[in-house]
C-alpha cells in the first residue's frame, strides 16, 4: 500500500502544476510541497525539477512514477475483488477502443458467458487516451486498444491483426477501378475526432507517405462511426477504419472498399495492463480465455 504522498507525487505528475495538485487533493499548495520534499529526502534523490519555473520529472521521479503507479492501480484491484476470491468466479473491469469494443467484444464476450455463466465484468468504451489515463488510475484492470502508445510503459500482448481500409460508397465515381493514394485528396475525408485509434493511425499513415490531414480540402469529425458510415454510404465523403468495423456494409452493399494502388495496412490490438502487476497472472488468464473465444467465432 502507498502512503498519501505518493498520491500526491502522483496527482502531481498527472496535472504537472503545484497549485492544480493541491487544488485537486483539497489540500494547501505547502502540503503539497511537503509532500515531494519528504519522498525526495525518503529517496534520497531529486524526483521534481522546479527550475526556470516549470516542473520537470527527473529520471528518478519517472522511475517512481512507474513503480507507484502500479502499485495504486492493483491496490484499486485488490480491495474491489478481495471478497470475490474464489477459485470459480471471474470478475473483470476493463476497457477496449470503439473499433474493437462496439465490433470485436460483443460476440467473443457472448461466448465467454455461455462458456462460464458466472463470469461478471464491466466494459468501458473510450478513446485510447482515455483508456490508458483510466488503467493508469486504476479504473481498469486492462484495456484492449488499436491505438499508438508507449509499449515500454506497460505489459502488451497481440490479440490480434486486423486490415486498416479506406472505404466509400458505391455510387463514388472510383468505387469499382484502382486509384492512387494522392488522387484521394479532393474527396471530403470523414475521421474520428484527435485521441482516437483510428484516427492516430490514420494520421501515421500519412506520415509514412509525407503526407499530413492538410492534403484534403474538406474534413469533418465525427465521433461516432455508426454516423460516420452512413455518410459515406450516402456518398457525402469518405474515411478510413478497420475492416472489422466496416463488414457487415461491406457484405450488403452499402459501403465499397476503397482499391489504392500499392495501399495493404494491418494495425495490432493490443491486450494491455500495468507493468509488473500482482494480478498478471489473473490477467493472462483472462487474456486466454478471450484469445479462446475468438478462435471459436472465426471457425465458425
Amino acid at each position: 500500500m502507498l502512503d498519501f504522498r505518493h498520491e500526491t507525487f502522483l496527482v502531481l505528475c498527472s496535472c504537472g502544476s503545484f497549485t492544480k495538485a493541491a487544488e485537486q487533493l483539497h489540500v494547501t499548495q505547502p502540503a503539497v510541497s511537503q509532500h515531494i520534499k519528504y519522498l525526495e529526502e525518503y529517496y534520497g534523490c531529486k524526483l521534481i525539477d522546479t527550475s526556470n519555473r516549470k516542473i520537470r520529472i527527473t529520471q528518478q521521479g519517472l522511475r517512481l512514477k512507474e513503480f507507484a503507479t502500479t502499485i495504486y492501480s492493483d491496490s484499486q484491484h485488490f480491495k474491489g475483488n478481495i471478497r470475490t476470491f474464489k477459485s470459480e468466479e471471474i470478475h473483470f473491469s476493463f476497457g477496449a477502443t470503439l473499433s474493437i469494443g462496439e465490433y470485436v467484444m460483443p460476440t467473443i464476450l457472448s461466448r465467454l458467458l455461455a462458456a462460464f455463466p458466472a463470469i461478471t465484468f464491466q466494459m468501458t468504451v473510450a478513446n485510447t487516451k482515455t483508456l490508458l489515463e483510466q488503467l493508469n488510475q486504476g479504473e481498469l484492470d486492462f484495456i484492449l486498444v488499436e491505438g499508438l502508445f508507449d509499449k515500454m510503459q506497460y505489459d502488451t500482448m497481440l490479440f490480434r491483426l486486423e486490415n486498416f481500409i479506406p472505404v466509400c460508397s458505391p455510387q463514388a465515381e472510383f468505387a469499382t477501378q484502382a486509384v492512387r493514394f494522392e488522387s484521394l485528396r479532393n474527396n471530403r475525408l470523414i475521421l474520428r475526432e484527435s485521441g482516437s485509434g483510428t484516427r492516430e493511425i490514420f494520421e501515421h499513415i500519412l506520415l509514412d507517405r509525407n503526407y499530413s490531414l492538410n492534403m484534403f480540402d474538406r474534413i469533418i469529425e465525427v465521433g461516432n462511426m455508426a454516423a460516420i458510415k452512413q455518410m459515406v454510404s450516402k456518398d457525402l465523403g469518405i474515411t478510413f477504419l478497420f475492416e472489422v468495423a466496416a463488414k457487415k456494409e461491406i457484405a450488403s452493399g452499402e459501403l465499397s472498399k476503397i482499391n489504392i494502388v500499392d495501399f495493404s495496412e494491418q494495425r495490432e490490438f493490443n491486450f494491455v495492463t500495468l507493468k509488473d502487476s500482482f494480478f498478471r497472472e489473473q490477467y493472462m488468464r483472462i487474456f486466454q480465455l478471450l484469445n479462446q473465444a475468438a478462435a471459436e467465432e472465426e471457425e465458425m
